[in-house]
């Protein structure tokens, strides 16, 4: 299924990028994650609690950074896996300056197998862009909690 998404941040271009890659920021931004650690480089590995209706389920997911042009974009590969099914996918982000903000586009595709499938294709189609903005605005949220921290010398 085919994901369209797009959202500014309230901050520029190149804090957004220098970030968005960070594992802590991501760790505290996605729900449910358990661990989420960069392995190599370019290659990140996560476990996180996966609950849809009745349904629950641990995954762990291989996140790959495919390709990048700093600070314009990177291609994203996505495979996991938990007891209730599997995961792949792929996305494309698009990074922008937009008047002292940055904005985000987001192309993606996901494949659900398994008994998560059904109800994954219900949440996904319904719900997807709720999830995604609250994932975003968890990122940007952590990255001025980082910045600010940096400011105090804390960091």
């Amino acid at each position: 299924m085919k994901i369209e998404y797009q959202h500014t941040f309230g901050l520029p271009r190149k804090v957004v990028w220098e970030y968005i890659k960070d594992e802590k920021v991501l760790g505290n931004a996605i729900p449910n994650c358990r661990t989420f650690v960069q392995s190599t480089t370019g290659l990140y590995q996560a476990e996180i609690e996966i609950t849809i209706g009745p349904l629950k389920d641990i995954f762990t997911l291989d996140v790959k950074l495919e390709k990048e042009k700093v600070p314009l974009y990177y291609h994203l590969l996505l495979k996991g896996k938990g007891n209730l099914g599997e995961v792949s996918g792929k996305a494309i982000l698009l990074f922008n300056d937009n008047q002292g903000s940055t904005q985000l586009d987001i192309q993606a595709e996901v494949n659900v197998t398994g008994t998560l499938s059904g109800a994954a294709e219900r949440v996904i189609s319904g719900g997807a862009n709720k999830g995604i903005e609250k994932f975003f605005q968890s990122v940007e949220k952590e990255i001025k909690k980082n910045l600010y921290l940096m400011r105090k010398g804390r960091k």
